[in-house]
């Protein structure tokens, strides 16, 4: 184990250690984002089960919520789950990446024609769900509890020019999360990726250690980039997950009315988060409030096709590249998913 890792884990033990209370079960549930539950779809998702777990048992089993990465960096909670340091966390895709790389197949840019197509497929009861689920439970260890977009679409985010076309991403330094694909598709669309852990993102835009940054709308809104940034151009590229998990060998432990619980619990936690993250981008809170700060662009079609067009081959190319057939079979599993759900809309 690393230094870094020993004293992020230490750090963690000492904020569990001060916050233990007295229950028949604890499950310590940490996220990165806000935890008012109407900032943010994770926000809502922790307090929803808490409220949902601790009522439905009697007080036998208490939730207790490390929202604001309180615990360390995704990445590390995760490891933390996976060690039983932590029970359960709600981890984004980037984090998700150094334990689970094949997450990256979501990320072929627009892939999903519209956010009903997508709430169909980013679920555990799809049937890409499934077999995504079963591959990432397997291969890490990890009890998954929810799949749910990680609030919309992505934006982009500048301090210099409104993004219009493919050529105005010509040499703008835009951060990343950790993962292979995403740097892939801002290097081909003539940008320089920056990948950086999301406690340092805001301070990164504030200095001009990366000129841009690619998020939701709600993520935008709730991370206060608006302070920092002066561009907001409506991409739609790309829409990843977020992924709930849980120590399988403490779900395990549980008697079986206890698993049924939680499993229910989080099943409507994460209903409530997907809508949440809708009702955000709908409200003031959403696109209104950043348009206040920031100039805001819609990319029309068909400049959105050139940069399908730029980007798509490269992201795929990179899949099999890194994951070989097992990359490129997760990919087209998702993208016939995509195909079926497209008839119901």
């Amino acid at each position: 184990m690393t230094l870094m890792r020993s004293a992020a884990m230490g750090l963690a033990a000492a904020c569990l250690a001060t916050t233990a209370l007295a229950a028949d079960v604890t499950i310590r549930l940490a996220h990165l984002n806000p935890e008012d539950p109407f900032q943010s779809h994770s926000g809502t998702m922790a307090a929803v089960f808490k409220s949902l777990v601790e009522s439905n048992s009697n007080g036998a089993i208490e939730v207790q919520l490390f929202p604001n990465g309180q615990l360390g960096k995704d990445n590390e909670v995760i490891e933390q789950v996976r060690g039983g340091l932590v029970e359960s966390t709600i981890s984004s895709a980037g984090g998700i990446a150094q334990h689970y790389p094949l997450v990256g197949v979501f990320d072929i840019p627009f892939a999903f024609p519209n956010i009903g197509v997508a709430s169909k497929v980013i679920t555990t009861d799809s049937a890409f769900g499934e077999k995504f689920v079963g591959d990432l439970e397997a291969k890490t260890g990890l009890k998954v509890l929810g799949l749910i977009d990680s609030g919309g679409f992505f934006a982009f985010t500048n301090s210099k020019k409104p993004i219009t076309s493919v050529a105005d991403m010509d040499g703008l330094r835009i951060r990343t999360m950790t993962l292979p694909t995403h740097e892939a598709i801002i290097s081909s669309l003539g940008g320089q990726p920056t990948p950086l852990p999301w406690a340092e993102v805001y301070t990164a835009l504030q200095t001009g250690v990366a000129d841009g940054q690619m998020n939701p709308v709600p993520i935008i809104a709730f991370a206060k980039f608006d302070e920092v940034q002066k561009y907001l151009s409506i991409t739609n590229h790309v829409i990843t997950p977020y992924i709930w998990t849980m120590n399988q060998e403490f779900f395990d432990g549980l008697t079986p009315e206890q698993q049924n619980l939680v499993n229910w619990a989080s099943y409507v936690a994460t209903e409530a988060g997907r809508g949440m993250s809708r009702t955000i981008e709908a409200s003031q809170n959403g696109l209104p409030k950043l348009a206040e700060k920031m100039e805001v662009n819609v990319v029309p079609p068909e400049e959105q096709a050139k940069f399908a067009e730029a980007a798509q081959p490269a992201v795929r190319a990179l899949i099999e590249e890194q994951y070989g057939a097992e990359g490129i079979e997760m990919l087209d599993a998702l993208l016939g998913s995509i195909e079926e759900e497209k008839a119901a809309f």
